[in-house]
């Protein structure tokens, strides 16, 4: 797949097996993993770290390993279930981190071209996204501006 601000064509990654059910070692109860979903989120967890969570530590000790295939249900849908949806969605929350780095590196080096090209990357993908979630996810008057972006990530 061709990223979008990199050289070329950029670089395959491997294919999820196309599991239509949890393995059978994996038969934690449906309900016990969203409680667990809804406590990790709780603890302040993002949707992709409370999946690493329940892959790696798993509920009442045994692992899961695809939230979806185990519920029927994304992470980020049973949070919104339970009302415990993020002010931002994560990949524009992160994005958003990034830029405020960059930013930041940016007024300490002033010549560094390369860190003014990937700020002015990460900026654009961020205004991108916002237009995707706008109206749905976001406020229909929102725009991204750094200042309140550095105010929000606070």
């Amino acid at each position: 797949m061709a990223r979008m601000h990199s050289r070329r064509r950029g670089s395959s990654g491997s294919d999820r097996p196309a599991a239509d059910e949890p393995p059978e070692w994996s038969d934690v109860d449906e309900d016990a993993i969203e409680e667990r979903v809804v406590e990790l989120a709780d603890e302040g967890y993002d949707p992709s770290q409370i999946g690493l969570k329940l892959r790696d530590e798993g509920v009442q000790g045994t692992p899961v390993p695809d939230v979806k295939l185990a519920t029927g249900k994304k992470v980020t849908e049973i949070l919104e279930e339970n009302d415990v949806t993020p002010d931002f969605p994560e990949d524009l929350r992160n994005l958003m981190e990034r830029a405020v780095r960059l930013r930041d590196h940016m007024e300490e080096h002033p010549g560094d071209a390369q860190n003014k090209r990937a700020l002015q990357n990460t900026e654009s993908k961020i205004r991108r996204l916002v237009d995707y979630y706008r109206g749905d996810k976001l406020d229909a008057e929102f725009t991204y501006e750094y200042d309140e972006a550095k105010e929000l990530l606070e």
